[in-house]
């Protein structure tokens, strides 16, 4: 006897939902377009705020920036809940066999005292610096509008607070719980943290969503990152046998790498839809970034010493070079 097997393609009546066939036709769509898309909140809004009773619960109008479609941002990365839990679930697991093989074979012990005594005076006072960027990027995700704009930067938020995290680890780990008291004294009184510290606080205020992503995830992280992690921790302290401390702080050399492309993503984007968007923009990136500029530099002179100005005024070029190739005319 003989069978005959045949197959048949079945077209469902519906590839997506209405809203995304609206925006990119009717055709199959992304996990990342149908968990991102015209799905922020816009009618309906039972209450105005008691806090601030002037604005709409979801209000566009906080911003000076100003968008014909706040959907028109694109994650590059494309997450959503899932794709970003899974990323960062495999950067867990790397995390944790770095932790593990520096405590495991004792690295942790071989670190030079001098090195280890500047790793930890400038490494553990950031995780409070990290922990203000979780309260901004969760601020934002709050104030913001538009999924695909105020998405990213909750998970942004979050990843700054895994940061804050793995300092306070890695804290432990080189200095004991005394290093993380030490670290807390320093933020608080210490005359080098001060002015860091002031910036900080100084953008927990900021209530424009967009002045806030400008000022945190691009000129305060675009200057922070390249001078402490790459300048300081992978350059001069590994160099001098604080490998170990390097290994421990990969993760953060990685998560600046993958975010900067959303964050250029996103300044692009707003920059090209009007050209005094691209003039506010530009005047809050100057602004920020000159603070951010001053400020980081007593605490890379704990490690850099005299070169640090040099440093930084290079990560500054770095960070103009990006802020031009965005669209911002400087």
């Amino acid at each position: 006897m003989q069978i005959d097997l045949k197959t048949i393609q079945i077209e469902p009546k519906r590839k997506t939902f209405d809203n995304i066939v609206r925006r990119f036709g009717d055709k199959p769509a992304s996990r990342y377009q149908e968990g991102s898309y015209d799905i922020q909140a816009k009618e309906n809004l039972h209450y105005r705020p008691t806090w601030a009773p002037e604005q709409q619960l979801y209000d566009p109008g906080l911003s000076l920036v100003k968008m014909a479609d706040w959907d028109a941002f694109k994650d590059p990365r494309q997450y959503f809940y899932s794709t970003y839990t899974l990323a960062r679930a495999r950067q867990q697991e790397a995390v944790e066999g770095a932790f593990t093989f520096v405590e495991s074979r004792k690295l942790h012990l071989s670190v030079p005292a001098d090195v280890l005594e500047q790793a930890l005076a400038i490494l553990i006072p950031l995780r409070h610096a990290a922990w203000a960027s979780n309260q901004n990027n969760v601020l934002i995700a709050g104030y913001g509008y538009g999924t695909t704009f105020t998405q990213p930067c909750l998970y942004q938020g979050m990843d700054a607070l895994a940061i804050a995290q793995y300092l306070s680890r890695a804290g432990l780990l080189f200095g004991g719980a005394d290093a993380l008291t030490v670290g807390r004294t320093a933020w608080l009184e210490a005359d080098v943290w001060q002015p860091l510290r002031r910036l900080a606080e100084d953008t927990m205020i900021i209530r424009d969503p967009v002045e806030l992503f400008v000022a945190q995830n691009f000129a305060i992280d675009g200057l922070l990152y390249p001078v402490i992690y790459d300048a300081a921790i992978d350059g001069v302290l590994s160099a001098r046998g604080g490998s170990a401390i390097s290994m421990v702080t990969q993760f953060q050399v990685e998560w600046y790498d993958e975010a900067a492309k959303w964050v250029d993503s996103v300044l692009k984007i707003a920059a090209g839809e009007s050209a005094e968007n691209t003039a506010v923009l530009a005047a809050w990136f100057d602004s920020w970034s000159a603070r951010a500029a001053s400020a980081l530099l007593p605490v890379a002179e704990l490690v850099l010493g005299d070169s640090a100005d040099e440093t930084i005024a290079q990560a500054q070029d770095a960070l103009r070079k990006r802020a031009v190739k965005a669209g911002l005319s400087l």
